[in-house]
């Protein structure tokens, strides 16, 4: 499991699907059994520690029998039997959740680089990924300055056009069908796309997480799915 520190304290870990009903009886031996509630897309879990996980659910919303859930959002208490049961089933409801296979669209820009692929599950069934010259900041070779912030202006504009194409190419005529979107590389690249109106299809149906990822070349786009599939954690430990 990745592991990186969260801003505001904590760390963050990503939980395959497959391994997220070991994790949460890890919680449980760890931590001891843990009080549940539903906060719009984040399960928080609070062990008798005070050891606190806050798990993201991936392509929300999370479908669940809410009417079990108290109409106050107020914790489940795993010492009640009536609580408990409720705490049992939102972690079901999370792990089956989870585990379902989507079709994912997937976007990734740089500048200069991109790729676009259609995911069943974690198999990639179409893909396009291209690049295009886009020099660096800095002028060289006794370029004037104006010259060259024009020159690369242009490489620019037309890499992200580039980039819309191949989108329009492989993810907009499988628009209707896909459950989301996720987008990834540089943000700056990829918001430069959102004016284009091909492609509003595709980003109404963006979802999180937001990939953070090298050049988008195809292997890059092949591994997406250990990212987009997995379950993000904000795991808090007891105070001290």
């Amino acid at each position: 499991m990745a592991q990186r520190p969260a801003a505001g304290g904590g760390r963050w870990v990503s939980v395959a699907p497959e391994r997220l009903a070991g994790w949460l009886s890890g919680f449980t031996e760890r931590h001891g059994a843990p009080e549940a509630v539903l906060l719009g897309e984040i399960v928080r879990l609070r062990g008798l520690d005070g050891a606190v996980a806050e798990l993201h659910v991936p392509f929300p919303p999370l479908p669940c029998d809410t009417g079990s859930l108290s109409s106050s959002g107020t914790a489940l208490s795993a010492e009640a039997a009536a609580h408990s049961e409720t705490a049992d089933g939102l972690l079901r409801a999370l792990v089956a959740h989870a585990a379902v296979d989507r079709v994912v669209g997937v976007l990734l820009v740089r500048l200069g680089g991109h790729a676009a692929g259609v995911f069943e599950g974690r198999r990639l069934v179409a893909s396009k990924v291209g690049s295009r010259l886009v020099h660096g900041r800095s002028a060289a070779g006794g370029w004037s300055q104006h010259r060259f912030a024009r020159r690369r202006e242009k490489q620019a504009s037309e890499a992200s056009q580039a980039a819309a194409e191949v989108a329009v190419r492989v993810l907009v005529p499988r628009a209707d069908t896909l459950d989301a979107v996720v987008l990834g590389g540089d943000r700056r690249a990829v918001d430069a796309l959102r004016a284009d109106r091909r492609l509003a299809a595709i980003f109404a149906r963006e979802t999180a997480p937001f990939l953070d990822v090298p050049d988008p070349r195809l292997a890059v786009l092949q591994d997406t799915p250990k990212s987009f599939r997995a379950v993000r954690v904000r795991l808090l430990d007891p105070a001290s």
